[in-house]
């Protein structure tokens, strides 16, 4: 059994460990209050290009009238040959089974698309999912070809796709999810439309932490194209918490202040779900073509934006639960260190005793 001035030196460890994970849980409970407020900021944003959109599809058709073409080519459905699957998890650890739980989700998608004999492009968001994926799978193969300049007189290259296995590593995104500003998720979005219309994939999905509030969130996987409805998330699969972690989190949240409820909407919100929908006949001074191909891939990029965000508020509030966790654990192990310890120095003391006393008693 250990000693006493071992327990002790455990004990002040112990305490020490407590304080960092106390001070990390606070942390990221101020995290996950930015991370809502600007979560619900973009909201109205996204609800009015929305109703645009709608607006747009109700007072038009889809289709050309002279051609008889869908006007975007993000309408058009093809058959799922070359899918490409967008995993967002986290940048850090230390969040419970936050990554590894967005990774098994993702997984089992793309086994069950290799089943049908499909080929997987993979675009993962956050060091953690960059980190399992390119230990796992290789890199695309890109070859340039030629040069060719545009209107800026800015080269740009054409390049040949030279696939080598059926799951491939298309792009890596490690620092999208530091700042997750609107131009560098734009900049992904673009890529990805562009690749999607000149048919290199046939389908993109979203595997991400779907975070409304510490009580309503779960990992889905979304289509994200081709469009099949504006405004509906088209889930493929998704995955609940247990409600072991349910209740973990809403005493972690409790403990900070944090409201476990989906917040209500704002008054900005409110009239930006009217904008739009009033039944009137509007005039477009723009062709329907060019207003889709204006306002598709901002929805897009919405979309996408609002992923991230959800994410990382999901990933901010698994970290405030495992650190809340890991905080009660280090005040049992203390306790039980104590009482040991005090176990030990009684049985010390009492030995002592014993010894006096026997020795006074031989004299």
């Amino acid at each position: 059994m250990a000693n006493v001035l071992d327990l002790r030196r455990r004990i002040r460890s112990v305490k020490n460990t407590r304080q960092i994970t106390k001070a990390m849980k606070m942390v990221s409970a101020a995290k996950l209050r930015r991370a809502q407020e600007r979560a619900m900021q973009a909201r109205p944003y996204a609800q009015m290009l929305i109703n645009v959109l709608e607006s747009l599809v109700r007072r038009t058709d889809i289709y050309n009238e002279q051609t008889g073409e869908i006007l975007h080519p993000l309408l058009i459905e093809r058959e799922e040959k070359n899918v490409l699957v967008v995993v967002i998890a986290g940048d850090k650890g230390f969040a419970g089974g936050f990554n590894s739980n967005v990774g098994k989700a993702a997984q089992k998608f793309i086994d069950a698309r290799v089943a049908r004999g499909q080929n997987i492009d993979l675009e993962p968001i956050g060091k953690k999912a960059i980190g399992f994926y390119k230990r796992k799978f290789p890199a695309a193969n890109y070859e340039k070809t030629e040069e060719h300049y545009d209107n800026d007189l800015a080269i740009h290259y054409d390049t040949i796709r030279h696939r080598a296995a059926q799951i491939e590593v298309a792009a890596e995104h490690p620092d999208l999810l530091v700042k997750t500003e609107f131009e560098a998720v734009s900049k992904l979005a673009h890529s990805i439309i562009e690749r999607y219309e000149r048919s290199e994939i046939d389908s993109v999905y979203l595997v991400y932490n779907e975070f409304k509030s510490v009580l309503q969130q779960r990992i889905v996987v979304e289509k994200l194209l081709p469009i099949v409805e504006l405004g509906a998330h088209n889930v493929e699969s998704s995955q609940e918490p247990t409600q072991e972690e349910r209740d973990a989190a809403v005493k972690a949240a409790q403990s900070e202040g944090i409201s476990v409820h989906v917040p209500e909407a704002s008054e900005m919100e409110e009239e930006a779900k009217k904008f739009g929908t009033a039944d009137v006949d509007d005039i477009f001074d723009q062709s329907p073509e060019r207003l889709f191909r204006h306002l598709m891939p901002r929805y897009v990029t919405t979309v996408i934006f609002h992923a991230l965000l959800e994410s990382t508020a999901a990933e901010h509030a698994a970290r405030m639960t495992a650190t809340d966790a890991a905080t009660k654990n280090a005040g049992d192990l203390i306790d039980s260190l104590s009482l040991t310890m005090n176990r030990v120095r009684q049985a010390a003391i009492t030995k002592e005793i014993i010894e006096i006393v026997s020795g006074a008693a031989a004299l």
